[in-house]
């Protein structure tokens, strides 16, 4: 690592903010979003939820409007209101993408500012994260702002062979980036608060030497003139505290990850578009792929650890958009550059790596329940985490209102048989609904919900160049058809998993921080089928208590019953290589990254097998501390501060320590590790030197005897190189 130049990152406070520290804009007029845009986003979402509404109602008040009645009323009023908004905001997204000309570009003038690009990783694959880093720098140093960049690897690696791996990545990326920009690496030994206490960390140590801090995940990629143009933006706009691009999902090789590139190059596109249009300067952050301004980081974005004890207390797991509301308080700009277009990221190949992505998602959003209320934050900070918190919550009210419907199906044919009640009445009092109002609204409810989807294909219709990289339009109508079936077909399914984290961060159960599986791979009967059998039982359940009721009812409820009955199957079928490969021989669902593949992705492939090739040779921990060469190499790239608690004793440390001492050679040393304690030796220097003694420690002993003898003879005494600090050891 560098010379640290550090900076505090004091944690902010919650329950109280002094409105007169907030930074005044330079250019106030930039600095605001027109108030007229969300007036027309919300009037028209609220104008469309409030006529369904009604309509629902009308529809059910025809009769006697029953508990049962005004529960359906409720939780369909939720709902639609729900899913208003992202039809408005995709109306516009419309408008601004058929109309746009160009994408953003950076302008033809070097950079005046420093960039440290940060790449925090978790256990990932080090070959393809080194490879990643490689073509972003080559493309920066091509573009004449490689001494503009620094490149970070930030390690959370707990794995010790991976963490092996990664030594041997950086010493080759160093070598093959030698002259065109630099590389550094940084290992905490305790990952403490996971991602964002990694980002904290190097802020505080190292952030004072950078003017802006550019956030990657472990599988984002970004375009040279994409990250130019991001530091030229900032440079451009000293208000500007937080920029976020748009990433674009690829390398997708099952059926469910090109599913969602589909959606995402067909619909999301739309849905960051108006989204940028009238969020404006309070945007949100998504914790990757971003530009942040260091200084603004710094003062305002320090996150607090929430009292309590998890899933709602503890360290903040969704900590982007907390960071963005904390830095739109502090009064700097959050924007999304929806117009950028070189920003890639990839999706889960299955359901069940959605589900372990969500759950994390889930409790962290949840957590920001705890964060609503802070004080000082702008309303449009508190409606993203609104935002949040109901794209998990909306799974468990879905059920809810299928729950209280089929309810009140069932009311409704009994009371068919109960002419009267048991109050004195001239007339029935059974609960009646109005069909043709019923078929209206189901009609209108279908256009809101599959909305965003056809006008994302319209804009793909209309516009020859989207057209042409999406394989045409009959591959492209083929496409749109196939991703509305398929998605149709899990919605069900993942929001039954929705409901079952939902329950989980209520009934206290913590998430903990687990690694991402970026790579497809084949899913198992066994595990779909134990994975999905409860999924399974309830759309059965469904299906039979709606035939019970009508034929009406059961047709309603079919697709979503189908999706249940069928789930591991489908979960087999999405998460399949072979699927995702023959669909793509078809042509279907078809992106403009796969119509043409991006430089910046060829480029790491292209230099992908060096680095297979060279971690294939990777010593492992034994060869390393048996080869001083080895050994040094390995201490050259090990972080020498204490990380996550100072000198307060570790008992991880402490038993591996014992483990060492007590070991009569490397090979018993190290097996007698466990997987969290070796780990810990790779990132303690310390305890790596003292390793590294056994061996010289069990030659003495063995040649106690022959050295007491060889003294009669002159000889000299064995001594040890590779002595222990002890002050390392505290």
């Amino acid at each position: 690592m560098p010379p640290e130049r550090p900076r505090p990152m004091p944690s902010q406070a919650l329950g109280r903010f002094d409105g007169a520290s907030r930074r005044r804009p330079r250019d106030p007029r930039r600095a605001r979003t027109p108030a007229w845009r969300r007036a027309a986003v919300f009037g028209a979402a609220l104008a469309l939820a409030g006529y369904a509404i009604e309509e629902m109602w009308r529809a059910l008040a025809v009769g006697h409007l029953t508990p049962v009645a005004v529960a359906v009323l409720a939780l369909f009023a939720v709902n639609f209101a729900w899913i208003s908004l992202p039809l408005v905001t995709s109306l516009v997204g419309f408008a601004r993408v058929v109309t746009r000309r160009r994408e953003g570009a950076p302008a033809d003038r070097p950079l005046r500012t420093r960039t440290a690009l940060l790449l925090p990783t978790y256990n990932e694959d080090p070959a393809r994260v080194a490879a990643a880093l490689e073509a972003m720098g080559r493309d920066l140093a091509a573009r004449g702002a490689g001494r503009a960049f620094d490149l970070f690897l930030l390690s959370d690696t707990t794995r010790g062979d991976v963490a092996l791996a990664e030594l041997e990545a950086v010493r080759l990326l160093r070598r093959r980036l030698e002259g065109a920009v630099r590389v550094f690496y940084r290992r905490r030994a305790r990952n403490v608060a996971h991602k964002p206490g990694n980002i904290r960390d190097f802020c505080e140590r190292w952030g004072g030497a950078y003017d802006h801090l550019l956030v990657l995940d472990a599988d984002s990629l970004m375009d040279g003139a994409t990250l130019v143009a991001l530091a030229q933006r900032m440079e451009d706009d000293p208000d500007a505290g937080l920029i976020q691009t748009l990433p674009r999902l690829h390398r997708g090789t099952t059926l469910l990850a090109r599913v969602q590139q589909f959606a995402g190059s067909v619909y999301g596109a739309l849905l960051g578009d108006g989204l940028a249009w009238w969020t404006g300067s309070e945007g949100n952050f998504w914790g990757h792929n971003a530009i942040l301004r260091t200084e603004a980081f710094l003062a305002c974005a320090g996150l607090p650890v929430l009292p309590g004890e998890p899933p709602f207390g503890g360290f903040i797991l969704s900590h982007d958009f907390v960071e963005a509301a904390l830095l739109r308080r502090g009064g700097w700009k959050v924007t999304i550059a929806a117009d950028l277009a070189g920003s890639y990221e990839e999706g889960p190949s299955s359901i069940l790596d959605l589900a372990v992505r969500d759950r994390r998602w889930c409790q962290g959003n949840l957590q920001h329940a705890r964060v609503l209320g802070a004080k000082g934050l702008h309303w449009l900070s508190r409606l993203h985490f609104v935002a949040g918190i109901m794209s998990y919550l909306s799974s468990p009210i879905w059920l809810l209102f299928v729950i209280s419907a089929l309810a009140l199906g069932v009311q409704y044919e009994s009371a068919r048989q109960q002419y009267f009640s048991h109050v004195q009445t001239l007339f029935p009092l059974w609960p009646r609904i109005d069909p043709e109002r019923a078929v209206r609204l189901f009609a209108l409810t279908l256009g809101v919900l599959f909305g965003p989807k056809v006008l994302g294909f319209l804009s793909v219709v209309v516009r020859p160049g989207r057209r042409r990289a999406h394989g045409g339009l009959l591959l492209a109508t083929l496409g749109f058809a196939l991703e509305v079936v398929v998605s149709a077909l899990i919605a069900p399914i993942q929001a039954l998993i929705h409901c079952g984290l939902v329950a989980d961060v209520l009934r206290g159960r913590s998430s903990g921080w687990r690694a991402q599986r970026r790579e497809g791979a084949s899913l198992a009967w066994p595990e779909a089928l134990r994975a999905h059998r409860w999924h399974a039982l309830v759309g059965l359940a469904l299906a039979l208590v709606a035939w019970s009721i009508s034929w009406q009812m059961a047709a309603w409820l079919a697709p979503a019953a189908l999706g249940l009955v069928l789930a591991a199957p489908l979960s087999k079928l999405v998460a399949s290589g072979a699927v995702g490969r023959a669909v793509r021989r078809a042509g279907l669902l078809r992106t403009p990254e796969e119509t043409r593949t991006p430089p910046i992705a060829r480029a790491v492939e292209l230099v992908l097998p060096a680095y297979r090739a060279a971690l294939a040779e990777t010593p492992d921990l034994a060869s390393v501390v048996e080869d001083p060469r080895l050994l040094q190499r390995h201490l050259a790239l090990t972080d020498r501060a204490p990380s996550g608690g100072g000198g307060a004793f570790d008992p991880v440390e402490a038993v591996a320590e014992k483990k060492i001492r007590e070991a009569g050679t490397v090979a018993e040393a190290i097996a007698a590790l466990t997987f969290e304690e070796r780990g810990r030796v790779q990132a303690r220097p310390a305890l790596l030197r003292l390793l590294a003694t056994v061996r010289a420690r069990a030659e003495r002993r063995a040649d106690a005897g022959a050295s007491g003898a060889a003294s009669w003879w002159g000889l000299p005494r064995p001594q040890l190189d590779l002595p222990v600090d002890a002050r390392d050891l505290g």
